[in-house]
């Protein structure tokens, strides 16, 4: 088994495309990472040199102890599986996972003991002798796994395999390779720009955006301390809210405050709790910052707006999404668009004028200019 260590790693393309950016990163052995961001930011090329399909143009990459820059993708131990399965057609399931080992030379007792352990694994002994074109998708993302697990490779690459997947069935399979992993007990590396599936099954989360790695660590930790504002904003669903304010000071207490000017509307302000004061704000008072609200840290509810005594405003609800399990409230603020998540069993209904809280032991600020993390 394997760790990586990923030592200044740049891609640079003809004509001055960096596609990533110094890029150090250790992955410990046996952990399950997920590289998380939007399109073109960089996680499937970063995945591809770990791979060996991909030249490093700068930088060191080790598997283990061993420096693997310029060692073939065969001979790195590792094996990937790809976001369109890439199964032979004409093959069977069986011949299609035993066809890397058939490669190796492997005694065909061996062959036949491996794919079948990797078939009682993935439930899929019984479509052994069955053809690619006769199986569902997940079944077939099943099969790419499968040739990758007969090989015990030291490292698992996996590059957006569930996208193709409908939602059921993405969901489905994530609760699978989470059970597979746990089961062989070995390193995973795992691209997606699915939010959901980085903060379901990883262990450690890489969020990355334009070739550079935004922060790296645990799914609660990067949710509840984000280091800026793309972070806070790209992991969560619904999004985090952002609202332009300004930070006073008054009485010895910050506060922050947005929303209308003077004539024009109501200003609205929310104290900052002590638990979050620290010697940055400072820096701030007077400034334009920006507040970030997760959407379940604004409340409808009767209990919340009686007992807040800072950060309750009044709202137009625009449109209401009732998800069985809670409600998305889109809300409109003083020209502020905000979404609230709150119980199903809110009756705020599209055209209604509310008053929400905002729960201030739960707000982010970010610098206006640099949009990194002042609170959280």
């Amino acid at each position: 088994m394997a760790g990586l260590t990923l030592k200044g790693i740049y891609k640079k393309y003809p004509g001055g495309v960096v596609a990533v950016s110094d890029v150090n990163l250790e992955i410990r052995d046996k952990e399950f990472i997920v590289l998380v961001g939007p399109s073109g930011c960089g996680k499937s090329t970063t995945l591809r040199m770990i791979a060996g399909l991909e030249e490093i143009s700068e930088g060191e990459l080790y598997i283990g102890d061993r420096l693997v820059n310029d060692i073939a993708p065969k001979d790195r131990d590792i094996a990937m599986v790809f976001q369109n399965y890439a199964l032979y057609p004409h093959m069977t399931v069986f011949d299609n996972m035993a066809f890397g080992l058939k490669l190796r030379k492997v005694p065909k007792e061996e062959i036949e003991r491996k794919v079948n352990e990797a078939a009682k694994i993935l439930d899929l002994t019984h479509l052994l002798d069955r053809k690619p074109k006769a199986m569902s998708g997940g079944q077939r993302q099943r099969v790419a796994l499968g040739r990758a697990i007969v090989r015990s490779p030291k490292v698992f690459l996996l590059d957006e395999p569930l996208s193709n997947l409908d939602a059921k069935l993405r969901a489905q399979m994530r609760t699978e390779i989470a059970k597979i992993h746990k089961k062989l007990g070995t390193t995973f590396i795992y691209v997606t720009h699915d939010q959901t599936e980085a903060m379901t099954m990883g262990d450690r989360i890489v969020c990355m955006k334009d070739g550079f790695v935004q922060q790296v660590d645990t799914p609660q930790a990067l949710y509840e301390n984000p280091v800026n504002k793309f972070v806070a904003g790209f992991l969560g669903s619904p999004q985090m809210n952002f609202i332009d304010a300004t930070l006073k000071e008054e009485y010895g207490q910050f506060i922050v405050e947005f929303g209308g000017d003077g004539s024009r509307g109501t200003k609205y302000q929310i104290i900052v709790p002590e638990s979050k004061v620290n010697e940055e704000l400072n820096h701030y008072v007077g400034k334009e910052i920006i507040l970030g609200v997760r959407p379940e840290s604004i409340h409808d509810e009767e209990m919340y707006l009686s007992n807040a005594s800072t950060g309750v405003i009044d709202a137009n609800v625009e449109i209401t999404e009732l998800m069985g399990a809670e409600t998305y409230l889109y809300l409109v603020c003083e020209g502020i668009p905000l979404t609230a998540r709150v119980s199903p069993r809110s009756t705020a209904r599209s055209g209604d004028e509310i008053k929400v809280a905002i729960d201030p032991n739960r707000i982010h600020i970010f610098d206006k200019e640099t949009e990194k993390a002042i609170v959280n």
